[in-house]
């Protein structure tokens, strides 16, 4: 079966922080007595509840707005001085699945911040429908993200594929009817459950290409890499 639109994550899919968002939170949390550690870290990959996660580790004395506003501010800034780059491939892999059909975006990541990288990418004209954190009240991994990036750009989620780096947002868009292109960051092993979700597997967004094209075109099933 092939797909006629496309669905991507953002963080770790096409974009690399560079650690930029751990970093905000461990400044942000710095502040309000708590020490990050790399078990914080490893928490936030995929997270949609980022900010709620912040906010326990201050033990209330902050709110998530406040998170957010603080984080977004420091990771644009990030973006202003450079530090947030498109990974290796991905556009390519943006500029391919618009071959195909309509492509949209869809995010757990703050609507501040996402556009502005989206602008500096040159891909905002580009996309169909752009869904941020704030569009939503449920966020990864229930599927409501997807369901509402499938929704405005008039395609059915049965025919979407979304392209997800994490675990939680690859049960985001398999809970919303999609297939599910996984390209895990840096090589993550994925648990098998989430691993049965997936249509195919690659080791980066380079490696997605064919997979993707494979999808989009005569409709055989693309090879996962071994697991």
């Amino acid at each position: 079966m092939t797909h006629r639109a496309t669905v991507f994550d953002l963080d770790d899919t096409l974009i690399d922080t560079a650690g930029g968002w751990a970093r905000a939170c461990a400044a942000f949390c710095a502040g309000h007595g708590h020490r990050w550690s790399a078990a914080d870290t490893a928490a936030l990959h995929g997270n949609g509840g980022w900010a709620s996660y912040v906010v326990g580790l201050c033990g209330g004395a902050a709110d998530a707005a406040d998170v957010v506003e603080a984080c977004t501010t420091a990771m644009v800034g990030e973006h202003a001085a450079g530090l947030v780059r498109a990974l290796p491939g991905a556009l390519e892999l943006v500029l391919e699945a618009e071959r195909h059909g309509p492509v949209a975006v869809a995010t757990a990541s703050p609507r501040r911040f996402v556009h502005a990288v989206l602008d500096g990418l040159g891909l905002t004209d580009r996309l169909a429908a752009v869904v941020c954190g704030e569009d939503v009240v449920r966020a990864k991994p229930a599927p409501d993200a997807y369901l509402r990036a499938a929704a405005r750009i008039g395609v059915e989620p049965a025919g979407c594929l979304a392209v997800e780096d994490s675990p939680s947002g690859i049960r985001a868009a398999a809970a919303a009817g999609m297939r599910v292109l996984a390209v895990p960051r840096d090589g993550m092993r994925l648990p098998a459950p989430v691993a049965r979700l997936v249509t195919g597997r690659a080791r980066t967004a380079t490696d997605a290409l064919p997979l993707l094209r494979r999808l989009a075109g005569a409709g055989r099933e693309p090879e996962p890499v071994p697991r």
